[in-house]
């Protein structure tokens, strides 16, 4: 075993592939293993390496394996856990990968399963002080804004997704449990946190006195029972929302962000229809126009996928088209890539990689322009920032804001947005 620098603590890296929920869980597994008096550490100084894998796209599972590989690969030979959604799917295939590498693929008990390899009880270093965060970091991987899981899996059943198989159906977490990880957040120092889920919208749980809560009464909840500053949604399906939805952030005095990250993945009908997506772009309008009706800021950012199979010209311009009109703040876009296992996969009308990759260089170019847009759109208001790092903030829209270096890491800080620079950043002036 190679002991750690810090004071002779074991040390285990984390590493982390995929999405913001993938995120979330790691800091929960560090939160653990930190108790147990493990140091974090970097991977080649670590006595166990955690692999949090993805499996969204066969590109994402072709980087977990290259990231349990070197891992394993190590000089000290650490014990390397691997979990995450390619462990669930291909767990055989990964414990194969090296001698050293060992599966878990409920996230709950890897901590458990890293102390096990390490010849520790579960717990038996717990009386060692955590190591400290970075500064202005209220999470043990270095997070300003921590995000809290309130709900796993997805019954969507999408023709080029496979994470419905790794996670399972949807399930959300009990509010109090919500509540409770809200508060000790707060205790950390964090004035934002993020809720995030797989399929964030589909939040259903009772309060246990009968009363179910959807995320639109999961918000109220928080806003009423905690005195967190600043809530915000990570993505939403178009469906989950709604009138209510809005009015809730509405309602909220500015603690509920004015951002809303909508999955759109096509702007075409034709498209949505081969992805099997659960609306239409008339759906999408209607959305927009709902939630900027209720909270004219609002951000609308979205995620595109471009040469999905059977994509034409056409309809790639149709998808454009429609981005363009939705306006959004900032698009994430996607090459389809061949995910195998799913519907997709074996579709006709494969789109070669040339011709996709020029479509996601315009629709990135596109979503360079919208976001200027957008931003310069906010010259001359006030917003809620977030300081993540010296001189650079985070506003309620996600945009990026310029503000004076001598403002602590960490503050929330009300600034008027007073210009706008070629890449969208805004400066803001405190007020």
């Amino acid at each position: 075993m190679t002991p750690s620098p810090r004071g002779g603590r074991p040390g285990v890296a984390l590493v982390n592939l995929g999405c913001r929920v993938n995120r979330v869980e790691l800091d929960l597994m560090a939160s653990e293993l930190e108790r147990a008096g493990v140091a974090l550490v970097g991977e080649e100084e670590a006595s166990a390496v955690v692999v949090n894998t993805c499996a969204v796209t066969g590109e994402a599972e072709a980087k977990t394996r290259k990231a349990v590989r070197r891992a394993a690969g190590l000089p000290q030979g650490p014990l390397v856990v691997a979990t995450g959604c390619v462990a669930n799917l291909f767990s055989d295939e990964l414990s194969a990968l090296a001698p050293n590498v060992v599966v878990e693929r409920e996230k709950s008990r890897v901590a458990a399963r890293v102390l096990e390899g390490l010849g520790l009880a579960a717990g038996a270093g717990g009386r060692a002080e955590p190591a400290p965060c970075d500064p202005g970091a209220v999470t043990p991987t270095g997070r300003t804004r921590p995000g809290i899981k309130i709900q796993d899996g997805c019954d969507n059943r999408c023709t080029y997704c496979i994470v419905w198989r790794a996670r399972g159906a949807a399930r959300s977490e009990a509010p109090g449990r919500v509540l409770s990880e809200v508060r000790a957040a707060m205790a950390r120092g964090a004035h934002e946190v993020v809720l995030t889920g797989i399929n964030l919208g589909s939040y259903r749980a009772s309060d246990g006195r009968g009363r179910e809560l959807d995320l639109p009464a999961l918000l109220e909840l928080l806003l009423a029972e905690t005195g967190v500053e600043l809530v915000r949604l990570s993505s939403i399906e178009p469906p989950d929302v709604t009138a209510r939805l809005c009015s809730v952030m509405a309602a909220s005095g500015g603690r509920v962000a004015p951002f809303l990250h909508v999955c759109l993945q096509s702007g075409c009908d034709e498209t949505l229809r081969r992805m099997a997506r659960v609306y239409r772009t008339d759906l999408f309008r209607r959305v927009a126009e709902t939630a900027r009706s209720h909270v004219p800021d609002i951000a609308l950012s979205t995620d595109l996928i471009v040469g999905f199979p059977g994509e034409t010209e056409e309809e790639f311009g149709r998808s454009l088209a429609f981005c363009r009109e939705m306006r959004f703040s900032w698009m994430h876009v996607f090459r389809y890539s061949r995910r195998p296992g799913t519907p997709a996969a074996t579709m006709p009308g494969q789109v070669p990689a040339d011709v996709s990759a020029e479509r996601g260089r315009r629709a990135r170019e596109l979503a360079r322009e919208m976001r200027l847009a957008e931003a310069t759109r906010l010259v001359g208001a006030e917003d809620l920032v977030v300081v993540q790092y010296p001189g650079r903030a985070v506003s309620g829209g996600l945009f990026d804001v310029a503000v004076d270096p001598s403002i602590p890491v960490d503050s929330l800080v009300r600034v008027r947005l007073a210009s706008v620079r070629d890449d969208a950043t805004l400066v803001g002036e405190a007020l």
